[in-house]
C-alpha cells in the first residue's frame, strides 16, 4: 500500500511468520472440541475439561520456561516452539488415520500447545523490542493486531467449510503446517542476534538460587510497577470476563433464541472488521492525543458494551444487536491492544521482557480458564442471561483498575554485566 511505513525486511519476515501461524490457528478454531465430539463421542463434561485443562495446565507448564528463555537468543526459541507445536499437532491426524486417537492424546497435545504458545509469545515480544526502534513499536503492534482480526474474521468460516468437506482433523493438519512455515519465516529473518546479557546483580547472584527467584520475577516486576500493576489486573479481568460470557451467549443464541449456526458465526465474524479499523486508528490517535490518554479512554470505553448482550432477542433485531455491540467492542479492542502492548514493552526493562510477558500470559490464561468454568456453573444455576449480565456488570467496574494516576518514567535500559551471557 502506498504510503505505508516500512519497518525493514527483517520485520517483514517476522510479520509474515506471525500472519501464517495466526491464520492457521484461526482456521483450526475449536477444532479439538469438534474432534472430541465428532470422532470420540465426547460429552459436555469432557469438552469443557479439554478447553479448561489444556489452557490451565499449559499455563502452569510454561511458568519455569520464562527464566530459561530470558537470557537466551530469542529466534532459536521461537523456531523451537514453532517446530514443537507442528510436531505435536501432526500426531492428531496421524492417530486419527490409524484409528488410534484418544481423548487423552487430545488433552496432552492441548497442554503442550498452550505452553509453547505462551513461551513463543513472550520470546517474540522480547525479540520485537530488539528488532524495531522504540518509535516504531506502535506501528509494528498495530500490524500484528490488524492481522489477528483479519484471521479471526476469515479463519473460522473457512475452517468450518474445510471440516465439512474433508473431515474434523483437516484444520489441525493445516495448523501444524502453518507453524512449520512460521519457523521457516523466522529462520529467514537472518542477521546475527546478540546473546542477551544479565544485569550486574543477576550476574553476581548464585546460579541455582537466581533461577529459583527468576521463576517469580515477572510477577514481582508487574506488581511493583505503579502503572503495570493496575493495567495487568484490568486486562486480565476484562479478557477473562469477555471469554467467560461467550459460552452462555452461545447457549442462549443457539438454544432458546434459535439462531442458526451460520447466523451465530456471522454475528461474530463481521464485527471483526472493527478490529481492522481500530488497529489502523491506534497510531493517529496516539499521535494526536498522546499514548496515556488513548490508553485510558479507550480502556474505559471498551467495557461499556458487553452488558448489552444480556438483552439480545430473537430474529433479525437480536442479530443486529449482537453484531453492533461486538463491532464497537472489537473496534475499541483494536485500538487498545496495540497501544497497551507498546506501553507494556516500553515500561519493561530489556532483561525482564520474557519473564514479564510470560507472567502476564500465564495469569491471563489461568484466569480465563477459571472464570469460564465458574461462569458455566453460574449459567447452569441461574440461566444464560443472568450469567451474561453478571459478566457485563462486573466489567463496568474494571476501568477503576486502569493506571489513572501514574506518571512514572519508562523503564531504563538495564546495566550490562561484564560476565559471560548464558545464550
Amino acid at each position: 500500500m502506498a504510503g505505508r511505513q516500512s519497518l525493514g525486511r527483517r520485520f517483514g519476515w517476522l510479520w509474515a511468520a506471525y500472519a501464517v501461524s495466526t491464520f492457521g490457528t484461526r482456521l483450526a478454531f475449536d477444532a479439538f472440541p469438534l474432534i472430541a465430539i465428532l470422532a470420540l463421542d465426547a460429552g459436555t463434561t469432557q469438552v469443557a475439561l479439554l478447553a479448561a485443562a489444556g489452557l490451565a495446565v499449559g499455563a502452569v507448564a510454561a511458568v519455569p520456561l520464562g527464566p530459561w528463555v530470558e537470557f537466551r537468543r530469542k529466534r532459536p526459541v521461537m523456531v523451537t516452539m514453532d517446530l514443537l507445536r507442528c510436531a505435536v499437532l501432526l500426531t492428531v491426524p496421524a492417530a486419527y488415520a490409524l484409528d488410534l486417537l484418544s481423548f487423552g492424546q487430545l488433552l496432552v497435545v492441548s497442554v503442550v500447545v498452550a505452553a509453547a504458545d505462551i513461551t513463543f509469545t513472550a520470546a517474540s515480544g522480547a525479540y520485537l523490542k530488539s528488532l524495531v526502534a522504540p518509535e516504531h513499536l506502535l506501528v509494528a503492534n498495530g500490524r500484528f493486531e490488524s492481522t489477528l482480526w483479519t484471521a479471526t474474521m476469515l479463519g473460522p468460516p473457512l475452517g468450518g467449510a474445510a471440516i465439512g468437506m474433508f473431515g474434523p482433523v483437516m484444520t489441525v493438519l493445516a495448523d501444524a503446517v502453518s507453524y512449520l512455515l512460521s519457523a521457516v519465516g523466522i529462520k529467514a529473518i537472518g542477521g546475527k542476534e546478540p546473546a542477551p546479557a544479565r544485569t550486574a546483580d543477576a550476574a553476581a547472584a548464585p546460579r541455582a538460587g537466581l533461577r529459583a527467584a527468576e521463576v517469580l520475577d515477572g510477577w514481582r516486576f508487574i506488581l511493583r510497577d505503579p502503572a503495570m500493576r493496575p493495567l495487568f489486573f484490568n486486562t486480565v479481568l476484562v479478557n477473562g470476563l469477555i471469554m467467560a460470557a461467550a459460552p452462555p451467549l452461545a447457549v442462549l443464541m443457539l438454544g432458546p433464541l434459535h439462531f442458526a449456526p451460520w447466523q451465530y458465526g456471522l454475528a461474530f465474524a463481521l464485527p471483526c472488521l472493527g478490529g481492522l479499523i481500530g488497529s489502523r486508528l491506534a497510531r493517529p490517535l496516539v499521535a494526536r492525543f498522546g499514548q496515556r490518554p488513548v490508553l485510558l479512554s479507550v480502556g474505559a470505553l471498551r467495557v461499556c458494551w458487553p452488558v448489552g448482550l444480556a438483552f439480545v432477542g430473537p430474529g433479525v433485531p437480536g442479530l443486529v444487536l449482537v453484531m453492533g455491540l461486538e463491532f464497537v467492542l472489537i473496534t475499541c479492542m483494536g485500538v487498545f491492544s496495540p497501544v497497551m502492548a507498546t506501553y507494556r514493552l516500553e515500561r519493561t526493562p530489556a532483561d525482564r521482557v520474557v519473564r514479564t510477558l510470560s507472567a502476564w500470559s500465564v495469569t491471563g490464561k489461568g484466569t480465563t480458564a477459571a472464570m469460564t468454568a465458574a461462569w458455566g456453573l453460574l449459567a447452569g444455576a441461574t440461566g444464560a442471561r443472568p450469567a451474561i449480565a453478571a459478566a457485563g456488570v462486573l466489567m463496568l467496574a474494571t476501568p477503576l483498575l486502569l493506571p489513572w494516576r501514574d506518571r512514572a518514567p519508562l523503564a531504563r535500559k538495564p546495566q550490562q554485566s561484564t560476565g559471560a551471557p548464558t545464550g
